[in-house]
């Protein structure tokens, strides 16, 4: 669309607004009682079909100003829904907590080049506002920008909380030195101020980068910039590089980072996970200096469910808040989760409070008052980039901090108790108890420790299941991750398809992806106990069934790599399927069991390389 069409669409609604607010009774919106408010509620804040000019918003970023005034930015995408065409920094303004916004503004015209990735920042010491941002080179479809991407940031400033903003000027000279020459993003979340210590009043935000050797990027980096004199002057800070090999192989690239200062002045720097071999899609650290270093290198959580997808983090009184999606797959289910000790550990998703079930993507928090949370977001029914929403809610609406899960033993060696969730109660098993689910939310769920993945060697499951179920899945066991290309391991049974099934998928180098599944004739559903196995060694994926084997050739790779990783008992990883049946006596081991030991069954006692082992015999404890 031609920028002077979109001037005048823009001219268009502005007048129709400032029509409106004239008929509107007079008096300042802080005016207004806030008492009765609910404890949640929602809109729909960016918008194609009701902001004109724009094919797509994404990229949302929130803060709240001196005066109290919240200001949200996104990226308003003129010609499509791509990461590189052409991009306006847009934002709208609320001036009574959130509950109304006031027209799009333009705070950075693209003008056919990609203008985006909005850090905004408060100074609170003078007021000001401060916005770094992005550049590159547009495009007129839908592509990537072209590697090495010639990025480059900026920063743009506003006096007059958010009405009308400075020149845009080049940060180059200060933050981006030669050797970041291809990818560059600032952000796109709000940045900080610190308030505690010798640094109390510096300004700082995240970026990542990419190193570009004139053939190859052979190198990602996450860094901290930071400013003393209210952002007048900027440097690098804490700085972590991770190289990339010439198979293009990596094992971090902690990405799209946000900051949080913590109560003990620590700044926790929390990132998304892109392709890196680690396990899991998140990764954070600490930084104890204010931002001039980080205490380790980024560490990777693989038990904190999210997609690859950037997310934000916020302090509220005594706990931290995490706003991602909770599919592990997908983008999709928005949710909020909290931390009780400064983001060493994170709410699991039966914890945490959802906030959408459908779609949802980018996001990012700002704090109203002291109990009162904004979150902008992405979301959709069809597709997470449909719209940007923004959501109010208070520390009451949040899902209450829990105690200890009752806990059922794990045998094996150094292994500590595993959750039992939803009321999984026991039931006669094989040999003494068992556990039985309701197919609802009864489930059980490992912690996660360095035993568990099961990588690139041989491997024997075992376990005993019974179930009368005629539809749907019926998870038995569930190792690593899910979805089409992450590495994974499970068994289930699958009635309407009449079968019992298992299923590995592998990674190999930096891409490739493997999949080999084995299933018996019958469903099995007969309400009894059957002895289910799963091995691979030899070449041979062999699912055993009652001592009877199903072979089908092996597919070589990793089983537990670069997706987050969960060991579940009776439940998918993303939680959209539950078995209802019961579960006797699982063991996995890192090793190909003989014949002859699994013929042992439950009285083979083999140990040697024992990964798990849940009798399923005790539950412990109670919520």
């Amino acid at each position: 669309m031609p920028s002077s069409l979109r001037a005048r669409l823009r001219s268009t609604l502005t007048a129709v607004l400032s029509a409106a607010a004239l008929l509107a009774p007079a008096g300042p919106a802080q005016a207004q009682p806030i008492a009765a408010l609910p404890e949640f509620e929602q809109q729909v804040l960016f918008k194609a079909s009701q902001d004109p000019g724009y094919a797509c918003f994404r990229i949302p970023a929130i803060v709240r100003t001196t005066a109290g005034t919240l200001l949200a930015f996104a990226e308003g995408r003129v010609l499509n829904c791509g990461d590189a065409a052409d991009i306006d920094i847009v934002l709208k303004r609320s001036t009574d907590g959130g509950r109304t916004w006031g027209p799009l503004q333009v705070v950075n015209e693209g003008a056919g080049d990609t203008h985006g990735n909005p850090a905004p920042l408060v100074d609170r010491r003078t007021g000001r506002i401060l916005l770094a941002e992005t550049y590159n080179t547009g495009r007129t479809d839908a592509g990537n920008c072209t590697v090495p991407c010639d990025r480059t940031p900026h920063l743009q400033y506003s006096d007059d909380d958010g009405r009308t903003w400075s020149e845009p000027r080049d940060l180059s000279d200060e933050i981006l030195p030669e050797h970041w020459n291809s990818w560059y993003a600032t952000g796109p979340v709000h940045g900080i101020q610190l308030t505690r210590g010798k640094h109390a009043g510096r300004l700082a935000f995240g970026v990542n980068t990419e190193t570009w050797d004139g053939s190859r990027v052979t190198a990602n980096h996450a860094a901290l910039i930071v400013s003393d004199d209210g952002g007048d002057h900027w440097r690098i800070g804490a700085t972590d590089s991770w190289p990339i090999a010439p198979d293009g192989m990596f094992r971090q690239k902690p990405s799209e980072v946000t900051l949080t200062e913590r109560a003990d002045g620590a700044v926790l720097v929390s990132g998304r996970e892109q392709d890196g071999t680690d396990l899991g899609h998140r990764s954070q650290t600490l930084s104890l200096d204010g931002g001039d270093s980080f205490a380790t290198p980024f560490r990777a959580l693989p038990d904190l469910y999210t997609p690859q997808v950037q997310g934000a983090t916020l302090r509220l009184g005594d706990r931290l808040l995490l706003s991602a999606p909770a599919d592990p797959d997908r983008r999709r289910t928005m949710m909020v989760r909290s931390s009780y000790d400064g983001g060493r550990t994170w709410d699991s998703v039966d914890r945490g409070t959802v906030v959408t079930t459908d779609w949802s993507g980018y996001s990012d928090m700002a704090a109203i008052n002291s109990s009162t949370v904004g979150l902008l977001y992405e979301g959709g029914a069809v597709d997470a980039r449909d719209e940007i929403r923004f959501a109010r809610f208070t520390e009451d609406w949040l899902t209450p901090r829990r105690g200890a899960d009752p806990t059922t033993r794990d045998a094996a060696p150094g292994a500590r108790p595993a959750a039992v969730l939803g009321g999984a109660g026991r039931t006669a098993g094989v040999l003494g108890g068992a556990l039985s689910f309701d197919g609802t939310d009864d489930a059980v769920r490992l912690p996660y420790r360095s035993r568990l993945p099961l990588g690139e060697g041989d491997f024997t499951a075992s376990l005993f299941f019974r179930y009368t179920a005629t539809t749907g899945e019926q998870p038995f066991l569930w190792m690593g991750g899910i979805g089409s290309t992450q590495p994974q391991v499970w068994l289930r049974g699958e009635p309407a398809s009449d079968r019992v099934r298992a299923l590995i998928t592998t990674r190999s180098g930096a891409t490739t992806v493997r999949t080999a599944s084995v299933f018996t004739a019958g469903a099995h559903n007969d309400g009894r106990w059957h002895h289910l196995a799963l091995r691979r060694g030899g070449g041979q994926l062999t699912l055993f069934l009652d001592g009877t084997p199903i072979s089908t050739p092996d597919v070589p790779g990793s089983v537990s790599r670069n997706s987050p990783f969960g060991v579940h008992i009776g439940q998918r990883m993303d939680s959209r399927a539950f078995l209802t049946g019961a579960i006797d006596d699982v063991r996995v081991w890192n090793r190909a069991l003989t014949d002859r030991e699994l013929g042992a069954g439950t009285k083979g006692a083999a140990t040697k390389g024992t990964v798990l082992w849940l009798p399923m015999d005790q539950v412990s404890g109670s919520n």
